[in-house]
């Protein structure tokens, strides 16, 4: 399925119907909502014969728009839209990477509607404390004055980071104070993540006025959390969560 966006960029979205609270899957950086872990938690949902919303950012997937034109900003937007459009009353937001950090954005703007937020390898701020640190003095100059670099991707392809993914990122920071949610969350991280560091999950966790924090550490996770024991893992969250929502 499909919702016009309102400039003729359509956004892809699958939908099922099921009880409130509705599970909505926020997918990672250049991810889309089909992954191993969003079918994961749309079968937990059916199962559960709870509401499940999986989406696709512009850009990403099976939605329209240019990837190149997006960011933090924009890509909450997106999501936004789609939950404001199709699900009525409270929502539990899961986010893998950066769909971690869109969740929190979600959140801080809807806090009556979260009834619960579980975070998987969250990335919170990468752009700025991951990304641009990372960038050579000829990479900053390249992004900054053509709008666009292409690096290699560890996971096959090319990455395309752009000038407005920065600039977007800077205006959503979220680790540079206290974070005024109150709902339950939980997060996830593997030590053995070369993307995000899992001392993250601790800030975040230290961030969050939230009483009810908990950061689980997979020893040899890495950064997709894909895994078999991985999935285990977040259902079991979903189903400790389900008795709290």
């Amino acid at each position: 399925m499909h919702l016009d966006r309102g400039d003729g960029v359509a956004l892809a979205y699958a939908l099922t119907a099921g009880a409130s609270p509705t599970v909505v899957f926020l997918p990672g950086f250049m991810s889309d909502m089909t992954g191993d872990k969003a079918l994961a938690v749309e079968a937990w949902c059916r199962d559960q014969g709870r509401a499940c919303l999986r989406l696709d950012y512009a850009g990403h997937g099976v939605s329209g728009g240019r990837f190149e034109d997006g960011g933090i900003g924009s890509w909450t937007n997106d999501a936004l839209l789609l939950i404001d459009t199709l699900v009525p009353g409270p929502i539990v937001l899961v986010g893998s990477s950066m769909g971690g950090w869109i969740a929190l954005n979600i959140a801080l703007r809807r806090p009556d509607r979260v009834a619960a937020l579980i975070g998987i390898a969250a990335a919170p701020d990468f752009t700025e404390t991951l990304m641009w640190p990372a960038f050579t003095t000829a990479q900053r100059t390249t992004l900054m004055g053509e709008g666009v670099l292409r690096i290699p991707s560890q996971y096959g392809g090319e990455q395309i980071i752009t000038r407005t993914l920065i600039e977007e990122g800077r205006e959503h920071l979220v680790l540079t104070g206290p974070i005024p949610l109150r709902c339950p969350v939980r997060l996830v991280h593997g030590q053995r993540d070369p993307d995000v560091p899992w001392p993250t999950a601790l800030q975040l966790a230290e961030r969050l006025e939230s009483a009810d924090v908990r950061v689980t550490l997979i020893k040899d996770g890495e950064h997709r959390l894909s895994r078999p024991q991985d999935i285990a893992l977040l259902v079991a969250t979903l189903n400790e969560l389900n008795y709290q929502s």
